[in-house]
């Protein structure tokens, strides 16, 4: 099993209220590093993630682009034995920064016809178009139920109680499958919070969980293009997030018959806020209109 390190201690200045407090003392960050991702020998992504996950990480970006579809599409994952550094002690150390996947079928590799860098900030979109997502989606948004909205509130307070590297360090995204009794099902976090929601459904795949239909994805930032189109792959019919939406995952969620919902904030007597941007008829909103 690979290293895991979501955090590191630095050595700090700290300036308050105008002042210099005396001393140094040590802070803690979150950790961001490189993974290579390649398929069947060949690179195919490299990103910027907090290490942790990353089998589950990888299946949910390879899902997301529709290079996938099941977890048996997967035959192998490992760390490349030959991604080493010199530790200064005359050993080589594995880096645990590069993975290659092999595909049940082979074949795959002759259609990859691009490689593609991404950051900790930004997702891979593929051709970033609703079309797109269109043409690689399998799955159809569930319409046959309805949540109160109280359930997601109660999930993003509990949501904040699960994240013990923001807690730390104040510098990654968490995202959470959630299920519609309010349980959360499976937490992470990391500095990409398109790389937090592929490593939960990158859980859900490994799991044969999918599709997510009587799910919500939870998110503690803002909903972007690839966070509903990631979601709409993985047929999760509504999306909530703690902060907002832009316009292109307002217009993917409308197309889509998806609910997003943004600025997901709790209150401390269980009251709380929210904005639902698109098809509202999934959440019972009765008790909100008395």
């Amino acid at each position: 099993m690979g290293r895991v390190t979501d955090r590191a201690r630095i050595r700090t200045v700290r300036v308050r209220e105008g002042r210099l407090y005396a001393g140094r003392k040590g802070d803690h960050v979150a950790v961001e590093e490189p993974l290579d991702i390649r398929l069947n020998g060949q690179q195919l992504s490299l990103t910027m993630r907090t290490p942790g996950h990353d089998v589950e990480l990888i299946h949910g970006f390879l899902h997301g682009e529709g290079l996938i579809a099941h977890r048996e599409d997967i035959t192998e994952a490992r760390y490349c034995d030959g991604a080493v550094v010199d530790d200064g002690t005359g050993f080589a150390q594995n880096t645990y920064n590069v993975m290659d996947f092999t595909t049940a079928r082979p074949q795959l590799l002759p259609f990859m016809s691009r490689s593609f860098t991404t950051t900790s900030a930004c997702g891979v979109c593929g051709a970033e178009s609703i079309d797109a997502v269109r043409k690689k989606s399998r799955y159809t948004l569930a319409e046959e139920w309805q949540l109160d909205p109280r359930v997601i509130l109660g999930a993003a307070s509990a949501l904040g109680e699960q994240q013990p590297v923001f807690t730390r360090t104040g510098g990654v995204h968490a995202a959470a499958l959630v299920d519609l009794e309010g349980n959360l099902l499976v937490v992470r976090e990391d500095v990409g919070r398109h790389n937090a929601v592929d490593k939960v459904i990158g859980w859900a795949l490994l799991e044969n969980r999918l599709p997510l239909r009587d799910c919500f994805l939870l998110v503690s930032s803002r909903a972007s293009f690839e966070i509903a189109q990631k979601a709409c792959m993985a047929g999760i019919p509504l999306v909530a997030c703690v902060s907002a939406a832009s316009s292109l995952a307002v217009d993917t969620a409308r197309e889509f018959g998806q609910t997003l919902v943004g600025f997901t904030r709790a209150g401390e007597d269980g009251d709380g806020r929210m904005n639902v941007y698109t098809h509202p008829e999934r959440l019972d909103l009765a008790a909100a209109e008395g």
